[in-house]
């Protein structure tokens, strides 16, 4: 028997943190000592209370059940105190707030419930893959919005065309940005916004970095400007926020009814989030005041530590003020994949070409810092040494 995949499987292009995974496990094979800075998959552990409150949780039989499809309600609740703490916007938990197993699950999925075949959904480029993924498995089509550095990494809106507009129903944001580190103003949301009023677009902004910020910077909410909640959600995560990769929660909030839409399209996939994770989520949003500070001044050391060493070797790298990626632009004679191809072979580092976020990405490469200063340091000493 033959087995033929659907033409949705064959019109993704290859998944980029598959191949990087290959390539460090070929030189891992080969008894190297790698450095991984590809994938953003944070080495910080878990906070302990947060571990201490999934173990009393998961002793409870009643939270070995089904969850509920529309979420813990004391994880609801927690989450619009804090929001309206750090953002203050008012959220209602029952109608404007659902959990997520994690926050890719619903972006992957919010496409299901607006894209019909052939239509358009704008996507950034460089980005998140599950942009375009989540808008193919839908039947939908990507189009490209370039991020490029003499715009500050922000999408022209007035380039797109018309025709294009007429079948869009959808747009991607994702500020501060993975993976260029960009952050943006409310007064770019504010054209946004007016953007997606005048040609019925819904927006769906990814915010999963906004904790994650240096030097007193505080990135705003795409909610927080008037007229965002009429026509967007906006996705958050447990993941880089609380150092919970593997634990897959996240939650999506705003318009009512794009919520609603995004819990059947879930209900009719999954059974949602185990409820003693949901549980510790509550507990990670009560403590967060406590919890971050000690986790961007790691960060923080950690981007300085990489950046102000490769710097003095005459690289040019803007220190990012948001998320815990690197986005340094390649020198003369290389591209991106060739960059990250001597890097890994020559220096055993492991760094992202750009062009796997998208074609726009070609001419970077990303570090993730996600491994402790030292190896950092080992890092850009291997790297200098090799690029002279």
């Amino acid at each position: 028997m033959k087995i033929e995949v659907a033409n949705r499987l064959k019109k993704l292009p290859p998944y980029l943190f598959v191949e990087i995974d290959k390539a460090k496990r070929k030189a891992l094979a080969e008894k190297r000592d790698v450095i991984d800075l590809g994938i953003g998959d944070p080495d910080i552990p878990t906070p302990k209370h947060i571990l201490k409150s999934l173990h009393k949780a998961s002793l409870n039989p009643k939270t070995h059940k089904y969850a509920l499809d529309a979420g813990l309600p004391a994880l609801k609740q927690e989450i619009a105190k804090w929001y309206k703490k750090r953002f203050n916007v008012k959220l209602d938990p029952d109608k404007e707030i659902l959990p997520l197993i994690g926050s890719k699950e619903g972006i992957a999925h919010i496409p299901l419930g607006f894209i019909n075949k052939g239509n358009y959904t704008l996507v950034p480029d460089p980005c998140y893959p599950p942009y375009k993924t989540g808008t193919i498995f839908a039947g939908g089509i990507p189009i490209i919005m370039p991020l490029l550095k003499e715009n500050d990494f922000l999408p022209d809106l007035k380039d797109i065309k018309k025709s294009v507009l007429k079948r869009t129903n959808l747009m991607f944001l994702n500020y501060p940005n993975n993976p260029t580190s960009a952050v943006c103003t409310k007064s770019f949301f504010k054209e946004a916004i007016k953007f997606a009023e005048k040609n019925n677009i819904i927006i769906c902004h990814d915010a999963a970095y906004t904790e994650l910020c240096f030097d007193g910077y505080k990135p705003p909410s795409f909610l927080e400007v008037h007229g965002a909640k009429q026509i967007g959600i906006e996705f958050h995560s447990f993941s880089k926020t609380f150092n919970m990769t593997g634990w897959r929660l996240g939650f999506a909030c705003g318009n009512s009814e794009i919520i609603k839409a995004l819990a059947k399209v879930k209900s009719n996939i999954d059974s949602g989030v185990f409820t003693a994770i949901q549980h510790a989520g509550v507990e990670a949003m009560k403590s967060i005041s406590k919890t971050l500070p000690g986790i961007i001044a790691i960060y923080q050391k950690r981007r300085n530590v990489l950046i102000d060493s490769l710097n003095s070797a005459g690289w040019e790298i803007k220190k990012p003020k948001a998320t815990f990626y690197v986005w340094a632009p390649v020198m003369k004679g290389y591209n991106s994949a060739s960059l990250a191809k001597i890097i890994l072979e020559k220096a055993d580092v492991v760094v992202t070409p750009g062009n796997g976020f998208g074609s726009t990405g070609e001419g970077y490469i990303r570090m993730a810092l996600t491994v402790d200063h030292s190896r950092l340091k080992e890092a850009a000493k291997r790297i200098k040494h090799i690029l002279g």
